[in-house]
């Protein structure tokens, strides 16, 4: 039996070559990018932080009278020296005033600024978030949501933490709990997966993005690009397209340490989530082109990869040479990406992970394509 094939069929080889230049490309994103945060270290406990400068925590809210009670507490109680609280509370109908009133009383470090309805101020985070800036006290800021819970008392700690040696941007880690039914599992693995991208671009000296619902910078980061000037009519931005901008080779950090991240709730309906994805891609079109093919070719080869290893191996000839190569790269991505997944709280999806990750890299475009992707996009 031969092992090499003949390569007897122009037809044949032209697949074959096509197929082992996708494998190639999916090694090379293996190694160059996920292999980073894969064989990354972190302090898992014990978060030390011997400087710690003064820290605004800003929260832009809206409609959020629920999460605000449940959660306002868990980040007024953070372990850290001198910090403010700063809610914005943008056009809200519901209680949130009256909640955010009553925990100032019992927080003096809790700070309110009000944002009344009017029908010529959208709805999107840029506004307030800006206005949280302007009236902070101090220069090095926290940002995360209402509807997220700190994992530990040392959140704050732990994203200061990464602004040593004169970093200004630290991107944290912003999960979504597990909960039952299939939706969940999707939610949880685009969340993983999206994270594990951003994380190794941004070891790789290429970021692109963080998560606003945990997020540091400073000040003087902001004004360096005007704020949210070039994007501000795009509700959404202010956690990549700002990120894009502000970030230079050595004024960034990451923040893997587990007592930092922050927790949210899903969305429990298709037709929601859905939503919530169209409003991220609502920014895609202001992406540089070049990132734009770095983050395309990742999963467009992943399907080609599997396409052309399913037509080859209708030739036998083909069998045993394509199958070593395909499980061979199979197995690489399994144990690097596996790692990655473990290290940011997905251990659950590693047992499946091709299967997932090739139901996921077929299902992004799908949703992009079929989704509606308005100028300017709603908030909550």
């Amino acid at each position: 039996m031969e092992i090499l094939p003949s390569f007897e069929t122009q037809l044949s080889l032209f697949i074959f070559c096509f197929f082992a230049f996708c494998a190639l490309l999916q090694l090379i994103y293996i190694f160059y990018f996920f292999s980073r945060l894969a064989f990354s270290s972190f302090k898992k406990k014990n978060i030390q932080n011997p400087t710690t400068p003064p820290v605004s925590i800003i929260i832009a809210a809206r409609n959020d009278s629920d999460n605000l009670f449940a959660n306002l507490p868990l980040i007024l109680e953070q372990d850290y020296p001198n910090f403010e609280v700063i809610v914005v509370n943008h056009q809200s109908i519901d209680e949130s005033y009256h909640i955010i009133n009553a925990y100032k009383m019992q927080y003096p470090h809790l700070r309110m600024i009000e944002v009344e309805r009017s029908k010529h101020i959208g709805i999107g985070k840029k506004l307030p978030l800006t206005l949280g800036i302007k009236s902070a006290l101090y220069e090095h800021l926290v940002f995360t949501d209402a509807d997220c819970q700190p994992n530990s008392n040392l959140w704050l700690k732990g994203m200061v933490d990464g602004f040593a040696n004169e970093n200004q941007i630290v991107l944290g880690y912003g999960p979504y709990r597990e909960e039952e039914g299939f939706l969940n599992k999707v939610i949880r693995f685009d969340t993983i997966f999206i994270a594990m991208n951003y994380f190794s671009f941004a070891l790789a000296k290429i970021p692109y993005m963080g998560v606003g619902r945990n997020l540091a910078y400073t000040k003087t980061a902001f004004k360096s690009v005007s704020g949210f000037k070039s994007h501000y009519a795009i509700s959404s931005g202010d956690d990549d397209l700002f990120i894009q901008e502000a970030t230079q080779l050595n004024n960034y950090n990451i923040q893997l340490n587990p007592e930092t991240y922050c927790y949210s709730t899903p969305k429990n309906t298709w037709k929601s989530w859905i939503a919530q994805k169209s409003r991220h891609y609502s920014t895609a079109g202001k992406y540089q082109v070049i990132k734009k093919a770095l983050l395309g070719i990742y999963p467009l080869t992943l399907i080609l990869l599997w396409f052309s290893f399913v037509i080859l191996l209708l030739d036998t000839e083909y069998t045993i040479f394509t199958s070593s190569i395909f499980t061979g790269v199979i197995t690489v991505k399994w144990i690097i990406q596996g790692r990655c997944f473990t290290k940011l709280k997905g251990k659950n999806f590693i047992a499946f992970f091709p299967f997932f990750e090739l139901f996921y890299a077929i299902l992004l475009p799908v949703l992009y394509y079929t989704s509606e992707k308005p100028r300017i996009s709603k908030w909550k």
